[in-house]
């Protein structure tokens, strides 16, 4: 794919402003490839292609099924991404003068074959096997502006394909799905991608599918800010875009309106305003980032030589200093079984605490229930009594999850004591309920009780029952004595065999009723175990996902950065021996010029 073809359209950085930035990295990669630090010098050489670059790199990431590819079709106004494909490539969409499409095929060796694709109905060659990489130039509004709109595979098997377009973009659209709110997996996430690209916009798409979406909306920018992600969340639907604009006429039959009810103008404004307009200061201050951070590390790899060569009688303490971070880096990683042995066993046993404690609430509330109905008749105020069986069951869920979340942290923290000290736990996301109803909206109502009081009719016919009986035994008693059948004595028996029946009859469908409304309370119990119950367990589950990564991250950080010092620090006292003050004097050059370096890229930004 042709990258001149209507370059000079599509440009947004200034050369003029991304010059001196440019020669400050080319002068630090040239230095960090004298240090032998190849990892820094491999960083660099990706920022010093983003800023080089003068559009605006756009990456779409996200989870599966989240509707990433119809954003991207979307935002470039034509159906370059497939998303029906069980396949799952990336896709790069720039502006061109004409409408093209390449596929880059492997076709073994190391080399590649690249095919032309219709680029209107670009899906089967996607589908197509062995394709690992699609290129797109479709001209439309947004990539006229100067945007590199890419589609980043979803499929977890591509993962470091994905990570590798985050590093060298300028701003990263980040896809969830509207119908729930930010989990502790997906901030995890969203640091890492922060680390790599600052600039991060979370699109909150299919909105027309999930009529709270406002309140998702709301609860994601707490999240957010509460992990020190201060991104834009953005509510789109890139189907109903996608509808409005597929049909000729636009303006008409309501297309103009319900484009405007997608999101998707309002996104791409903000695009425009607040990525392309600033793309200058958004290159800058990205490079800027990444060179502090490239320059901290370089310095302390040459301050570690430096210092063991100017003092050759604090070499040996030094040594034994890094020798003693080496320790400490071997130690963690010997521990690592320890820690994720004390997160496995903890979240286990968590699971279980919280299962029971649930369990444990519900079978009280079952028993108050139960001594409630067996001491009225449940026919009256049944529902009355669901209500407010009702409201006790959300207050226990939610003294459930609160438990849960103090819980967690404590987990955390034990999880934090099995490395240093100044290690922080990382920021857990609140498992607590805000609305106890959304957990229990699947759950099945109380049931009604079928065993409904007796009428009229019922009640005369077991009276009578009754009545028959006694005025037939004592009649036949009497008749004896030469009296009729029927007499005072024998209707007198009758009244009263009738009423004790009446009384008998009424006092067994109370019975019924108490034994029917116990077994759906136990139903309904048995229906809020199991939805609770699985929500519980995910959102333990994302936690454990979150620690194991967070802590995975410091062990790996922390032995390398032992390793790296430790390793110039020994290098040095061999090397060196004889020309220890040449060798200080150019370290020491090397560190002021770090120095100069950093400051100048701080004067670009004004700081």
């Amino acid at each position: 794919m042709s990258a001149a073809a209507g370059l000079e359209s599509a440009t947004v950085k200034h050369p003029d402003a991304m010059a001196p930035l440019i020669r400050i990295l080319d002068e630090l990669r040239e230095m960090t490839r004298a240090a032998g630090r190849d990892d820094l010098t491999g960083r660099l050489a990706m920022v010093r292609a983003r800023v080089g670059d003068p559009r605006v790199r756009l990456v779409v990431v996200g989870e599966p099924k989240n509707g990433m590819s119809t954003l991207v079709n979307g935002l470039v106004g034509a159906q370059v991404s497939a998303t029906d494909s069980a396949l799952s490539v990336p896709v790069i969409a720039e502006y061109g003068s004409r409408s093209t499409a390449t596929l880059v095929r492997s076709i073994g060796g190391g080399r590649t074959e690249r095919v032309p694709v219709d680029p209107l109905d670009p899906e089967p060659a996607l589908r197509a096997e062995g394709v690992i990489r699609a290129e797109f130039t479709e001209p439309s509004p947004l990539l006229a502006d100067g945007v590199v709109v890419m589609d980043a595979p979803g499929a977890p098997v591509d993962e470091h394909i994905t990570w590798s377009m985050i590093a060298a973009a300028d701003a990263v659209l980040y896809v969830v799905d509207a119908g729930r709110e930010l989990g502790a997996e997906q901030l995890g996430y969203l640091e890492r991608v922060r680390q790599l690209c600052p600039t991060v916009i979370c699109v909150l798409n299919k909105i027309d599918m999930y009529p709270h979406w406002a309140h998702i909306q709301q609860r994601d920018r707490e999240l957010l800010d509460g992990a020190g992600l201060s991104f834009a969340v953005a509510p789109v639907s890139a189907l109903l875009h996608r509808q409005a604009t597929s049909t000729g006429n636009y303006q008409g039959a309501g297309n103009y309106q319900r484009d405007i009810e997608s999101g998707m103008p309002q996104l791409i404004d903000h695009l425009r305003d607040y990525v392309v307009a600033r793309a200058d200061t958004v290159a800058l201050e990205s490079a800027v980032r990444d060179i502090r951070l490239v320059s901290d590390h370089l310095a302390m790899t040459l301050h570690s030589e430096a210092e063991a060569l100017r003092d050759p009688r604090r070499k040996a303490q030094i040594t034994e200093q890094l020798g003693a971070a080496r320790d400490q880096a071997e130690q963690l990683r010997q521990r690592t079984a320890n820690w994720q042995v004390t997160l496995v066993d903890g979240s286990t046993e968590l699971m279980a605490d919280i299962e029971h404690d649930l369990r444990h609430r519900l079978r009280s509330l079952v028993r108050d229930a139960e001594a409630e109905i067996v001491q009225t008749d449940p026919a009256r105020g049944w529902k009355e009594f669901a209500t407010d069986l009702d409201a006790r069951i959300c207050e226990a869920v939610e003294e459930n999850f609160v438990m849960a979340h103090y819980r967690s942290v404590e987990l955390c923290e034990q999880v934090a004591s099995k490395f240093p000290a100044d290690n922080r736990t990382p920021a857990l996301a609140d498992l607590r309920l805000e609305n106890p109803g959304e957990v229990l909206g699947s759950v099945a109502p109380l049931e009604p009780l079928e065993s409904a009081k007796a009428g009229v009719t019922q009640q005369f016919l077991s009276g009578l029952r009754g009545s028959y009986g006694g005025i037939l035994m004592v009649g036949l008693a009497t008749s004896l004595l030469g009296m009729s059948l029927v007499n005072w004595y024998s209707a007198g028996a009758g009244v009263l065999l009738g009423v004790n029946a009446l009384w008998d009859d009424r006092k067994n469908r109370i019975q019924r009723r108490r034994a029917e409304a116990k077994v759906a309370v136990a139903r309904l119990m048995d229906d809020v175990i199991f939805q609770v119950s699985k929500e519980s367990r995910n959102r333990l589950r994302a936690m454990q996902r979150s620690l194991r990564d967070h802590f995975t991250d410091i062990a790996t950080e922390t032995m390398r950065t032992a390793d790296d010092a430790l390793r110039a620090a020994e290098e040095a006292s061999g090397r060196y021996g004889d020309r220890r003050e040449d060798r200080i004097a150019e370290l020491d050059g090397k560190l002021g010029e770090l120095r100069g370096v950093r400051d100048r890229a701080d004067r670009l930004i004004g700081v």
